[in-house]
């Protein structure tokens, strides 16, 4: 097995970033240079967070090895029959033995693992995605151009930092207490970008901690649950509503422009390639209103410049990805209300069989929905099951952020160990228990990832950055997201290591570093930040789980004007009402549409085999002799005559009169109403 976790591990790695990137991402729309970066970032920073357990579980046996100080393989080999005296501690110079973990990575692979991975999200993080944001966001109409304008764009954002690595240098140059090699410099630079993930990590994680838990248990409450999406229903119908008139302001732009730049202007490419970005109706509606026969002509109206066209064609790009992102979310919102009102009307059904309001939306296809996931189990798990479930996971989810908030604030005592995963590794590390020591570590980091990844795909900035699912996450925020991962992923393992004491540097510790530390360096070069910033800087969770835990920062953004749900508050009240309404209304229009698409549906039915019986009798009278062909004529004959009498016994309706038209109830004498209109030619005015 040596090497064969490792590589199933980075197979099992790959395919969970492919799945997220294609739940969040377009990959038929959106540039092969975006997603290969943010696949390639996502990529590296779960593979550090898998791979990690290996790494203490390989540094462990190492550990065994230098302690009996013996040759590796007299501590490899493994019987059956002393497995069961592994346990037992030996005496004072009689060697251990040590037992290979079945996950064993050989001497000289991880070192160069990590350096690799390290070395290229930072690359990532730090130069490649700046770069391809400021790429995607351009508005240029060449290649050429947006390379232009995101190389204006970092040089001025890199600059900054560059001027100040400089002067730093010149001054450990300068100064003669500073003896600094190439492996110091490397050492503070990682530990400068360290510590910049480690201070938005505590916050991300202070929150994480709190929300994830209580988030859950208010799950499991259905009519709160109910009561937020209708909140919400009525936040997203404002942001659809403002992101509709935003689109309109656009195009209405783009007309204009392209009403006033002709076929055979200079710029008419440009207007083409915006022309292209709209949506399909807006560009039937402006080549239809588009008069090619008129000339360019110099000397007539002044043009737009080609820059502004860049500005707008950078407006277009943006107000149509709003626009289609909130068209579709607002349909995943009328499904998970409209789901949600169903749980609340099933809840008291004696039949125990589940359902939906809409059954042509709702079922899904596929054997499992039919034999498996039947009404009888819906409605069990919706109605009785799932409530249960969400409050145990609850409750399990806050016993793990206690121990978690406990440790962050204990975990530089050795003497005694106060940190319970340090704890915990050290009993299955004295029986060289691998399988206990590599599910805890992995069941830890990842607790500790979930709580950090998930307030990333949380968090919204005005719009500005916004993961959204089924594939409405712009260029731009899908990058943001695999920078900040790349960023917050160093730190936190660092900081994993330290909670279990494998870390050196915090713990003082005479043991063996493992991989991972050794390519971050020692941090005792800046004594301040290892033994100060480190260590008492994560006690600052404390606090921010209890301003989470009182929901101060929701608080705030309600102050300064950005409605937030806050329970028992008028305008909270008035949102959910308003929401209430929405979803009201949206039903009633759904169900409309249910009802016509049962009756076309039932009419097909009906008289689908009618109308085939139909035309399969008339190509068998085509077919027929002569005598039948005479005897279907004059038949076709009689029905003609039958046909035009009935027409003669209607009278007809004189539209040019105005007599019966002006009439109070604009009848005629036959008590039939007429059309509205005041004459004839204004009868097709609407079509």
């Amino acid at each position: 097995m040596s090497g064969a976790a490792l590589a199933l591990e980075v197979v099992v790695v790959f395919f969970l970033a492919l799945f997220l990137l294609h739940r969040y991402g377009d990959f038929r729309r959106q540039h092969r240079m975006v997603l290969f970066a943010t696949l390639l970032a996502w990529f590296l920073c779960f593979l550090i967070v898998f791979i990690l357990p290996l790494d203490v579980t390989t540094t462990i046996y190492n550990q065994c090895k230098i302690d009996n100080r013996v040759h590796p393989k007299a501590s490899d080999t493994f019987s059956p029959d002393n497995s069961s005296n592994s346990s037992v501690l030996p005496t004072q110079g009689v060697p251990k033995t040590c037992f290979k973990p079945w996950s064993y990575v050989p001497d000289g692979i991880l070192p160069v693992f990590w350096r690799v991975v390290y070395w290229t999200s930072q690359f990532l993080t730090w130069l490649l995605i700046p770069f391809m944001q400021s790429y995607a966001r351009s508005g240029g109409f060449s290649i050429s151009g947006k390379i232009k304008t995101a190389l204006i764009e970092n040089a001025i954002y890199y600059g900054t930092y560059l001027l100040i690595f400089c002067s730093l240098l010149i001054y450990v140059a300068v100064s003669p207490q500073w003896h600094l090699s190439w492996y110091d410099l490397r050492t503070i630079g990682i530990t400068a970008a360290n510590t910049w993930g480690l201070f938005l990590l505590v916050l991300l994680l202070g929150y994480g901690l709190v929300e994830i838990p209580r988030s859950y248990w208010r799950a499991s409450c259905h009519g709160h649950l109910q009561t937020k999406t209708y909140f919400k229903a009525a936040k997203l119908m404002t942001e659809k509503a403002d992101a509709e008139e935003n689109l309109e302001d656009v195009m209405e732009d783009v007309r204009t422009v392209s009403e006033t730049i002709k076929y055979n202007h200079p710029l008419r490419k440009c207007i083409d390639t915006i022309l292209k970005k709209c949506p399909v109706e807006y560009q039937e509606k402006m080549n239809r209103n588009m008069d090619d026969y008129e000339d360019f002509d110099d000397k007539g109206n002044p043009y737009p410049s080609k820059k502004s066209l860049v500005k707008l064609h950078k407006r277009v790009i943006y107000a149509v990805q709003r626009h289609n992102r909130t068209h579709v979310q607002w349909q995943i919102l009328l499904d998970e209300a409209f789901h949600l009102e169903d749980v609340a009307q099933n809840e008291t059904s004696s039949t125990h069989q589940f359902s939906h309001s809409f059954p042509s939306s709702a079922e899904p296809s596929g054997w499992i929905s039919r034999y498996l996931y039947t009404p009888a189990v819906e409605w069990y798990w919706e109605c009785v099951f799932r409530r249960w479930c969400y409050r145990v996971l609850a409750v399990v989810l806050c016993v793990f952020s206690a121990a978690v908030v406990w440790s962050e604030c204990t975990f530089f005592s050795t003497q005694p160990v106060l940190s319970l995963f340090a704890v915990f590794i050290q009993l299955a590390e004295r029986d060289y228990n691998y399988v206990y020591i590599e599910m805890a570590c992995f069941v830890t980091i990842f607790f500790l990832c979930y709580c950090v990844y998930s307030t990333v795909f949380r968090i919204r900035v005005f719009n500005y950055y916004y993961l959204a699912p089924h594939h409405q996450t712009d260029a731009y925020s899908l990058q943001f997201s695999g920078m900040l991962f790349c960023r917050l992923t160093p730190p936190l393992c660092l900081n994993f290591l330290g909670v279990i004491h494998m870390d050196s540097t915090i713990s003082h510790q005479q043991r063996q570093q493992t991989a991972y530390n050794s390519i971050m360096g020692s941090m005792q070069v800046l004594s301040f930040i290892a033994n100060g910033f480190y260590i008492y800087y994560p006690m600052l969770i404390v606090l921010l789980c209890i301003a989470t835990y009182f929901s101060l920062g929701t608080r705030c953004l309600n102050l300064l004007g950005f409605q937030q749900f806050m329970g028992e508050n008028d305008l909270t009240s008035d949102l959910v009402d308003e929401g209430r309404e929405l979803i009201r209304r949206e039903r009633r229009k759904r169900q409309r549409t249910e009802d016509g698409d049962n009756r076309r549906r039932e009419w097909r039915e009906r008289y689908g085999e009618h109308s085939g019986r139909s035309r399969s009798t008339y190509s068998e009278l085509k077919e027929s002799d002569g005598s039948g062909t005479d005897t279907g004529r004059g038949q076709t004959r009689r029905d003609r005559s039958d046909k035009t009498e009935l027409l003669q016994d209607v009278e007809p309706l004189d539209f040019n009169e105005d007599e019966p038209l002006e009439t109070e109830d604009r009848r005629y004498a036959g008590g039939h109403y007429l059309s509205t209109s005041a004459s004839r030619s204004r009868i097709f005015d609407d079509v």
